[in-house]
C-alpha cells in the first residue's frame, strides 16, 4: 500500500498574516479560496516539496486546532547554511545552526502564531537535491 502525505493543516489565528509570512519564506500559494460562507482555504507549498500546508477557517475538521500548537515541522534542505541565509534575507527570524553530529544540522524558526519549524540538513540525502537528467 502506498500512502503520500500531501497536506498538513497549520493552525493560525490570522490567515492573511500567516499567508504573508509563508509567502515571504518562499512558499508558493496554490489556492486561496472561499468555497462557502465562512469558509476559507489557503494552501501553500514549500519550494520543491510534494507536501503542502493549509491555513483554514470555518472547517469543523480542523477547527479545534489551537493556533501555534504545531511543533517541529521539518523542511529538509541540501545546505542548511544557505537555506538559513535565504530565509533571513527574506526577513524571517531564524535561529543559529545546531550541528548535532553525523553531519546533521538544524536551524529553528517559527511563524507569527508560534508554530515551530526546523530546516534540516542530512548529508546522505544530497542526491535528493541533485538536478535530474531529464
Amino acid at each position: 500500500m502506498k500512502m503520500l502525505l500531501e497536506l498538513i493543516p497549520v493552525p493560525v489565528a490570522d490567515i492573511d498574516r500567516a499567508k504573508e509570512f509563508y509567502v515571504r519564506a518562499g512558499f508558493a500559494v496554490d489556492v486561496d479560496v472561499r468555497p462557502a460562507e465562512g469558509v476559507r482555504v489557503c494552501q501553500l507549498t514549500p519550494p520543491g516539496s510534494a507536501c503542502s500546508i493549509t491555513l483554514t477557517s470555518g472547517l469543523p475538521q480542523v477547527a479545534d486546532a489551537v493556533p501555534g500548537s504545531l511543533r517541529g515541522l521539518h523542511l529538509v534542505v541540501a545546505d542548511v547554511a544557505a537555506a538559513r541565509d535565504e530565509l533571513a534575507r527574506r526577513g524571517v527570524a531564524v535561529g543559529e545552526i545546531d550541528e548535532v553530529g553525523g553531519g546533521v544540522k538544524y536551524v529553528p524558526f517559527s511563524d507569527p502564531d508560534g508554530n515551530t519549524w526546523v530546516l534540516q540538513e542530512m548529508p546522505w540525502r544530497a542526491d535528493d537535491f541533485a538536478p535530474s537528467a531529464e
